[in-house]
């Protein structure tokens, strides 16, 4: 026989699976009634909201409010495209006249009747004979043009030759030549002149003057016509 053996118990275990717990039952209705009991629940009462429709509340059109304050300029745009070319007008009328204190005008032409000889090396060229000195800009002691309109002046100078003599002068402002007048000596005599447009500021000295060198210098004229003349005018004053 075979031996006896104590008994073996052998356990499994296996995994517990609990039930889904099931929603409570209740009638579709029971919300809408009261519970019994004196701990049941009152049911919720709808909440009330008043809505008021604005659009439909229009009101009278009110007054007209005060003007507001002007406000700061704004910055400057850039210039506009140039635009087309208008018609030509019509001529306006004229004016009235200007002030003629306001005018200034400067003109003299003095001459000399006598002939000269220079005697020294340089020789101021002085006049005997008044044409137009106005208002007597023109020194006839000094023979200079002292200018108190400051501006731009036309000079000019006329002179007869003398026979076998030479002729050398110069148109002077203050003291420094600004045109000549030459003739070398020769057999006949004859008419120059020159002329010049200078600026001349207030106060200067313009005046004709003899240069004499080595050779005799000479100008002719006589007691019956006028050889020698000396001319100048304002052209356009700088106060303008």
């Amino acid at each position: 026989m075979w031996p006896l053996l104590p008994p073996i118990f052998i356990f499994f275990f296996l995994p517990l699976t609990l039930p889904e717990p099931q929603p409570h039952c209740s009638r579709c209705c029971d919300d809408l009634l009261p519970a019994e009991g004196p701990t049941a629940l009152q049911p919720a009462m709808p909440e009330i909201r008043t809505y008021i429709n604005m659009t439909i509340l229009k009101g009278d059109k009110g007054d007209r409010g005060d003007r507001g304050t002007l406000g700061k300029p704004g910055v400057e745009g850039p210039p506009g495209l140039q635009g087309v070319k208008g018609m030509k007008g019509s001529k306006g009328q004229a004016g009235a006249p200007g002030n003629p204190c306001k005018a200034e005008h400067v003109v003299f032409s003095v001459g000399r009747r006598k002939a000269l000889h220079g005697a020294d090396s340089y020789q101021a060229l002085l006049f005997d004979t008044v044409f137009v000195n106005s208002p007597e800009h023109l020194d006839m002691f000094s023979g200079k043009f002292h200018c108190r309109v400051p501006g731009v002046y036309f000079f000019n100078v006329n002179i007869h030759t003398w026979n076998f003599k030479e002729t050398y002068m110069h148109i002077m402002q203050q003291n420094q030549e600004r045109a000549i007048v030459y003739t070398q000596p020769g057999e006949r005599s004859i008419m120059q002149s020159q002329s010049v447009m200078l600026p001349v500021r207030r106060g200067d000295d313009v005046w004709v003057r003899l240069y004499k060198r080595e050779r005799d210098n000479a100008v002719y004229s006589d007691d019956v016509d006028v050889y020698i003349t000396f001319n100048g005018y304002l052209v356009k004053a700088d106060e303008e």
